[in-house]
């Protein structure tokens, strides 16, 4: 497309020179290159007299001087708007004596829909996505040569840098692959952005069903998660939780949250805007208390806190930078709703983004962005996430095992170790200590707690009597349990009876009983179901296996009549 006379205005009196045809959706919009834009102006400044609404002629100062094809700089109080701008593709037109500057951009790729993040913000009208030569791209592209986009963006106003000329081109269409690349400060001339989308084969949902995933929620901020299974939290900047959704539903509503035309706030920002972490900085003389997620801001630029290691004492603090540069040595960050400060200690480290922030899906598993936390009640080992430290953890096997065929209120169901001849193993520890006191509190074994043991349940444990009082424990670490309260004054235990993981040890409540543990290697189980009731079944005893996906029993009900 060239310069088409009839588009363009010239006012001798002011200088300007505007775009008054079609817009970009309207029936013959036309577009020129810079130094189409150029030769144009030449080309009615050298008329011996101007005509029409072009008032420029040989009379007329000089409107416009040539550094490049590529820039293109208006002389003596000539000059374009914004919507003159939109219609200038290809390089740089510079104004004002330098104080106004529009740089080209063209993105390569075979991105439709791009987004541009400037100051802090997500650019509002994305005229730039608009197709008036119907190619199925963005304004001016040039298809055969890479080139999905070409046009202008305004970089300097005023006399100041917008935010020092620094440009976030994003791509997030639904149901396609997200990108992002950033210009960290255009240049006089082109500059190239590559950006690229393909069909996400792990979205394909609609975004309307999406949108109705509401149950996957998240705690926001500085969040301890045992991701890894061992007994000691990692930590994260979010805590996600699945709801009834699977893991790629999960992924899918994530991507929708934060999709391009997003009105859902997430850690206070608008959802397109949302990146995730690009910085995590230490720090030091804390003052204030500082709130879990909040805008943060120092000399030179501004970010939204998306955790910090402590509200009050913190030496860490995760942010998204949003304008200027990341703060430096020294220099002291404010808190925009707390006013709580610290102080930048030496190190700031730059983190990278992922496109879409939650990771990756596979289709059954998330590999996530650093940071990023999930519950771990719905982690499994296929998963793999990333915490705080950039430590990656496969989370442990999570495992099921259910006796089925159980009739409630009246089936008593007891399911333990095996001991290798199809009986109940009840010497599969051993206690170490006597315990004889009224309100005995841990329990300790002379050997490791097995690691497939249930996080919470029950025991039984051998009195002197020979008695096995069914106990539960809250917790286990090493060799000890940590037991509800219970008297052992009037029937001891001597250092060396009888313990066992009673895995299911319960009158059923339900159809189906189960227990929940981490798979650590496949174990026999004994399974022992009675009714000795009105409606009385002959002992049920199997065996069944606890392996890398769970197992299960179901009990044959024999009546003993």
């Amino acid at each position: 497309m060239a310069f088409v006379a009839t588009d363009w205005t010239i006012t001798r009196a002011t200088g300007a020179i505007r775009y008054v045809s079609d817009d970009h959706g309207g029936a013959s919009p036309s577009y020129a290159t810079d130094i189409e834009f150029y030769r144009a102006l030449m080309d009615l400044a050298d008329q011996g007299a101007s005509s029409g609404d072009d008032e420029l002629d040989i009379t007329d100062v000089t409107p416009a001087a040539r550094s490049t094809d590529k820039i293109i700089t208006l002389l003596n109080g000539f000059n374009i708007d914004d919507t003159a701008a939109e219609h200038i593709y290809n390089g740089t037109i510079i104004q004002d004596g330098g104080d106004d500057v529009y740089d080209g951009i063209s993105i390569l790729g075979a991105s439709d829909n791009v987004q541009i993040i400037q100051n802090g913000a997500v650019l509002s009208d994305d005229w730039w996505n608009s197709d008036p030569e119907g190619a199925g791209y963005g304004i001016n592209s040039d298809i055969a040569n890479g080139i999905s986009h070409r046009f202008m963006v305004k970089v300097r106003s005023g006399g100041s840098d917008i935010d020092g000329r620094r440009l976030i081109f994003t791509s997030r269409n639904f149901g396609q692959t997200f990108n992002e690349r950033k210009i960290n400060g255009t240049q006089n001339g082109i500059n190239p952005a590559a950006l690229s989308q393909d069909t996400d084969r792990n979205n394909e949902t609609a975004a309307a069903t999406v949108a109705t995933y509401t149950d996957v929620t998240n705690t926001e901020g500085y969040r301890g998660i045992d991701a890894s299974g061992n007994g000691s939290d990692e930590f994260f900047y979010s805590d996600w939780e699945f709801g009834s959704r699977t893991v790629n539903q999960f992924y899918e509503r994530l991507k929708w949250l934060t999709r391009e035309g997003s009105t859902s706030t997430i850690y206070g920002l608008n959802g397109e805007l949302f990146r995730g972490i690009t910085h995590e900085i230490d720090v030091d003389t804390p003052s204030g208390t500082f709130s879990a997620v909040e805008p943060v801001s120092w000399s030179g630029g501004t970010g939204q806190m998306l955790a910090i290691n402590s509200p009050t004492a913190a030496t860490k603090m995760w942010i998204q930078l949003l304008t200027g540069v990341a703060p430096t040595d020294g220099q002291t960050i404010t808190g925009g709703t707390s006013s709580a400060t610290v102080a930048v200690n030496t190190t700031v480290t730059e983190r990278a983004v992922s496109t879409p922030f939650v990771g990756a899906s596979t289709g059954s598993a998330i590999i996530g962005a650093f940071g990023l936390g999930i519950g771990a009640d719905d982690l499994t080992s296929s998963d793999l996430v990333f915490d705080l430290t950039n430590t990656s953890i496969t989370p442990p096997n999570i495992v099921t095992f259910s006796v089925f065929g159980v009739v409630s209120s009246e089936d008593r169901i007891l399911v333990g170790p095996e001991d290798g001849s199809g009986g109940l193993d009840v010497d599969q520890l051993a206690t170490s200590g006597t315990l004889n006191g009224a309100a005995v509190t841990t329990l300790t074994a002379s050997t490791t707690i097995p690691t497939d043991t249930p996080s919470a349940g029950t025991i039984r444990v051998q009195r002197d009597s020979g008695t096995y009082s069914r106990i539960e424990y809250s917790s286990y670490s090493g060799a000890a349990f940590t037991i509800t309260s219970t008297d052992f004054s009037s029937d001891n235990v001597t250092s060396g009876n009888n313990v066992f993981v009673s895995y299911i040890d319960t009158v059923a409540s339900a159809a189906t009983e189960t227990f929940t543990t981490v798979y650590s290697s496949d174990r026999t189980l004994f399974i022992r179901v009675r009714d000795g009731g009105v409606t009385p079944i002959k002992t049920f005893e199997t065996t069944a296996t606890l392996g890398s996906a769970g197992g299960s029993s179901t009990a044959i009900r024999t009546p003993d009549v």
